[in-house]
């Protein structure tokens, strides 16, 4: 059984959730939600109007970016990579990337620390 939305910030054990659901759509905007966060990495939800992006920049772990609605396009080092729903990428420590909205979509991010 698929549980509605969360309302409070963690999530609960033993429950299953649709991870689009979890975050919404703003008008213009980037919305995030943080749903797990440990020394070991952090989980996060995000949602992007149309246009909307993450300019260029470097981060000093692995992150996997796995798309849960739309299309983004995802610059890792240069190279544009267009991902539907369904698909990932991992975007490596180090490596500069950005992130643009082709139309809206959602994705999880998995920073891995380690």
């Amino acid at each position: 059984m698929v549980d509605s939305p969360l309302s409070s910030g963690e999530m609960a054990p033993a429950r299953a959730v649709r991870l689009a659901s979890l975050v919404d759509y703003a008008p213009g905007s980037v919305v995030s939600r943080t749903l797990a966060k440990s020394p070991a990495g952090t989980l996060t939800l995000f949602a992007f109007d149309e246009g909307q992006g993450l300019s260029e920049h470097t981060a000093p772990f692995d992150a996997l970016v796995c798309l849960l609605d739309g299309q983004a396009d995802i610059v890792i080092s240069g190279k544009s990579h267009v991902l539907k729903q369904g698909e990932m990428i991992i975007m490596p420590a180090g490596e500069p990337h950005s992130i643009k909205a082709i139309g809206p979509f959602k994705m999880m991010l998995v920073m891995i620390r380690g």
